[in-house]
This record gives structure tokens, C-alpha cells and sequence, in this order.
């Protein structure tokens, strides 16, 4: 079954929760994140988050969102076992808004039913792409994590946030590294990326999402993008939102 969400003129949060069916998630107006143990996802246009059903999550819409929600049932079609990014194709997400529209329950073998396992053969064939950032449970990275969630131009240091946490540099680093994969200086990075690409889905100018992230410039903030997705901020988003992605 599918749902259609219209997020309000405020941001939406939805508490973490988890349900027996597996879950996708997509945005075709502003942008959502998903968060589930030990990452922080990011729904780009054209593509959406999925979630193996009994993952715990919570989804967070920006202002204005549009966001439609596909549940499928465990074992219905060979899906990921793992959160991941799949590509959705512009027939795959005109099917989604369609069967949005039907009455949930349906019979066997019915229209509804035949549209609902073609999706799901589409769905199926999507390519899959990495659009998160390592979230640890760690209380202390959590503690600097939400911080810069709450305010990206947070510029406080490596030393800063050491010194806060009462420990050294160092520590604080290989802390981060093996926690995450990532040093301290590419985790800060990769979040604020993320943020970015959430605020730039959102209808968000790369001046305003530039100045919000404590850069400068927007032109080094570009430069900052286009070494974490290939491209700078301006051509990305265009080409994402281009029919086909």
C-alpha cells in the first residue's frame, strides 16, 4: 500500500517507531532524512530511502514536503535486507502516487493487485546508491552530532569539541574513526553535506544553504560539494530533478 504525506508550513517529525513492513521513502516536493541505529539517511530528488521492515526510524520533513510513503510485506518481493538509496524512476513514481490514491486493501489477482506487483518488480530492479552518514550511539558523538544537526554553522573545532568533552584531540579523533569509519574532519564534513543536499532538495539557494553551513563563500562551499557528489551544488540538484533523474 501507499501513502501520501502534505507536511505543513513547519517541519514535520516523525518519532523513531518500526512496523513489520518494509518501508520507502520518497519526497517529491522539499526534502526528508530518515534516521535509523547507527546512520542518518538523506532522500535526494529521484530516489528514495529504503527501510527493511522492524528497522526502528524516524523521518523528519522539511516545510512544505511532499512525501509518499510505500509499505510492502515481508517476503512480497526480493528487496534489500538493509537501509540503502534506490533510485526511482519517473514511471516507478507516477505508480506510487497512483496506487496512493486506491483504497488499501484489495483483492487478489485485482487491477489494484497486478499494479501493485508490477511496482514492486520495478521497484526491485532500481540501482542503489549511498546517501548516508554514520550516526554511532556513542553519547558523546551524539551530544556534538545533534548540535550541528540543530545548527550546521556551528564552527566549534576539533579541539573545541575535545576540550568540551574532556578529552584530547587525538582521543576525540580515533573515537570518531573507529566509530564511524571517518576522522572527525570527514565526519564533520559528510554531515554538513547531507544537511546540504537536504536543504537543497528543499528549495533551499546555494547562497542561503552556503551562509547556513558557516562557509564564507558559496564558491567554497561549492568546492566542498562538488568533491562529495562530483558536481557543484547548482547542476546536481538540476540534474536530479530532471525527468529520469
Amino acid at each position: 500500500m501507499a501513502l501520501r504525506v502534505d507536511v505543513a508550513a513547519r517541519e514535520r517529525e516523525i518519532p523513531v517507531h518500526e512496523h513489520r513492513s518494509g518501508q520507502l521513502v520518497i519526497a517529491l516536493r522539499g526534502a526528508v532524512s530518515c534516521e535509523v541505529p547507527g546512520a542518518l539517511w538523506t532522500v535526494p530528488p529521484h530516489a528514495g530511502v529504503w527501510i527493511p521492515g522492524g528497522t526502528p526510524h524516524s523521518n523528519r520533513g522539511t516545510a512544505n514536503a511532499l512525501i509518499f510513503y510505500l509499505f510492502v510485506e515481508p517476503g512480497a518481493a526480493p528487496l534489500p535486507d538493509r537501509c540503502c538509496t534506490l533510485r526511482i524512476s519517473p514511471m516507478l513514481s507516477e505508480m506510487i502516487q497512483y496506487l496512493a490514491g486506491l483504497p488499501p486493501v484489495y483483492e487478489a489477482n485485482g487491477p489494484t493487485d497486478r499494479l501493485a506487483q508490477v511496482l514492486l518488480d520495478q521497484l526491485c530492479t532500481m540501482p542503489r546508491e549511498e546517501m548516508f552518514l554514520p550516526m554511532p550511539e556513542d553519547a558523546r558523538l551524539r551530544k556534538i552530532s545533534t548540535a550541528m544537526m540543530r545548527d550546521p554553522s556551528d564552527r566549534r573545532t576539533q579541539t573545541n569539541w575535545a576540550s568540551e568533552l574532556g578529552m584530547s584531540d587525538r582521543t576525540l579523533n580515533r573515537l570518531c574513526t573507529s566509530l564511524t569509519g571517518l576522522s572527525f574532519g570527514r565526519w564533520r564534513r559528510q554531515l554538513q553535506m547531507i544537511v546540504a543536499l537536504r536543504e537543497l532538495s528543499g528549495g533551499a539557494t546555494v547562497q542561503q544553504v552556503a551562509y547556513d553551513l558557516g562557509y564564507e563563500s558559496p564558491s567554497a562551499f561549492n568546492t566542498m560539494f562538488k568533491k562529495a557528489f562530483g558536481k557543484p551544488p547548482a547542476t546536481y540538484i538540476n540534474d536530479r530533478f530532471r525527468v529520469g533523474g
